[in-house]
C-alpha cells in the first residue's frame, strides 16, 4: 500500500511539473556529458603518454660535414669519436639507464629523408653527403633523459642531444588544457543542474503542501514524506545520466573508433569500453546530486 502511494505521488509530481522535470533531465545530461568527456579526455592523455613514452628515444646528432660551429669546432665527426660515443652508451656505467643503442649512418638517414620528403622539389637538392650520423638511444626510463644529456653534451663529435618527449609535450599540453576546459564546463553545468533540481523540488513541495500537512498529521515520518520528492529528482537525474552515457558512447563509437582510430593509426584512442568504465560514476554523480539537493530543499518544508 505504501509503495503504491509513493509511486502515485511520484507520478503526480512529474505530471504537475513536467516542463521542469524535462529541464532537469536535459541539464543533468549536459553537465554529466561534460564530466564524462573530461574523464575520457584524461584517459586519452594517459593512454597516449603510456604508449608514446614507451617508444620515445633520445636522438644524439653527430657533427655533419662542413659544420664548424661552437659545438663542432673540428668539423665532421670521426670514426674514432663515433666508436668512443658508442662505447660510452653501451658501457656498464649506463647499462641501468640505456636499453638499446642504434647508430643511423648517413646512408640510412638519406634514405629515410628521401622516403619522407623525396616527392618535394627542394628535397631533390639534398645529397647523401649532407646527411649526418646520429645515435638513437632508447632509455629504460624516459624520465632519465637529463642523465644522458649531461653525459653526451659537449663531447667531441656531438652536435646536439634531443629528447623526443619535447616534441610530444605541446600535444599533451593541449589535451590537458582541453580536459581542464571540460572540467570547468562540467562544474558550471553541475551547479546549474543542482539549482534547477532544487527549484523543481521546491515547486513540487509547495504545490503539494496540503497533502504534506495531512500526511504529517496522520503520523507519517519525515522520510516517508520526503521519499516521493527525492525519487522524482533521482528519476530525472537517472534519465539525464543515461542520456549522457548514450551520447558519449555514440560519440566515441562513431567519431573516435570508426573515424579517428582508422585515420590516425600511430596513436591509441579511448574506446566504448572506457565509456562503460565511466558510466557508473556518471550515474552515481547524477543520483547523488538529485538526492542531496532534494534533502537540502525539503528540510524546510517537511520538518516537524
Amino acid at each position: 500500500m505504501r509503495v503504491r502511494f509513493v509511486l502515485a505521488q511520484i507520478g503526480n509530481g512529474l505530471r504537475r511539473n513536467l516542463a521542469m522535470a524535462v529541464s532537469v533531465v536535459l541539464v543533468t545530461f549536459i553537465s554529466l556529458a561534460f564530466v564524462g568527456a573530461a574523464a575520457l579526455l584524461q584517459m586519452q592523455v594517459d593512454k597516449a603518454k603510456d604508449d608514446w613514452y614507451d617508444r620515445v628515444e633520445v636522438n644524439v646528432y653527430l657533427c655533419p660535414a662542413g659544420e664548424a660551429s661552437q659545438s663542432c669546432p673540428d668539423g665532421e665527426v670521426t670514426e674514432e669519436q663515433i666508436e668512443e660515443l658508442r662505447g660510452l652508451l653501451e658501457s656498464d656505467a649506463l647499462a641501468d639507464y640505456v636499453q638499446t643503442v642504434y647508430l643511423e649512418t648517413k646512408e640510412q638517414a638519406w634514405e629515410a629523408f628521401q622516403e619522407r620528403f623525396g616527392d618535394q622539389e627542394w628535397a631533390q637538392r639534398i645529397t647523401q653527403d649532407q646527411m649526418q650520423f646520429s645515435f638513437r638511444v632508447k632509455l629504460v626510463d624516459p624520465e632519465q633523459y637529463q642523465l644522458i644529456y649531461d653525459e653526451l653534451s659537449g663531447r667531441p663529435g656531438v652536435q646536439q642531444v634531443i629528447d623526443q618527449r619535447s616534441i610530444l609535450e605541446p600535444l599533451f599540453l593541449v589535451l590537458n588544457r582541453a580536459t581542464l576546459i571540460s572540467v570547468g564546463l562540467a562544474v558550471l553545468m553541475t551547479v546549474t543542474a543542482v539549482l534547477l533540481i532544487t527549484t523543481t523540488i521546491r515547486l513540487s513541495a509547495m504545490s503539494r503542501r496540503r497533502e504534506t500537512e495531512i500526511m504529517r498529521l496522520v503520523g507519517a515520518s519525515n522520510f516517508f514524506i520526503q521519499l516521493p520528492f527525492m525519487l522524482e529528482g533521482a528519476i530525472a537525474a537517472l534519465l539525464g545520466a543515461a542520456l549522457a552515457v548514450g551520447g558519449l558512447w555514440v560519440g566515441v563509437h562513431y567519431i573516435v573508433e570508426e573515424w579517428l582510430a582508422e585515420s590516425v593509426r600511430f596513436m591509441p584512442f579511448v574506446d566504448t569500453s572506457d565509456v562503460w568504465t565511466v558510466a557508473p560514476i556518471l550515474v552515481a554523480i547524477g543520483i547523488g546530486l538529485a538526492v542531496v539537493s532534494s534533502l537540502v530543499t525539503l528540510s524546510r518544508y517537511t520538518k516537524v
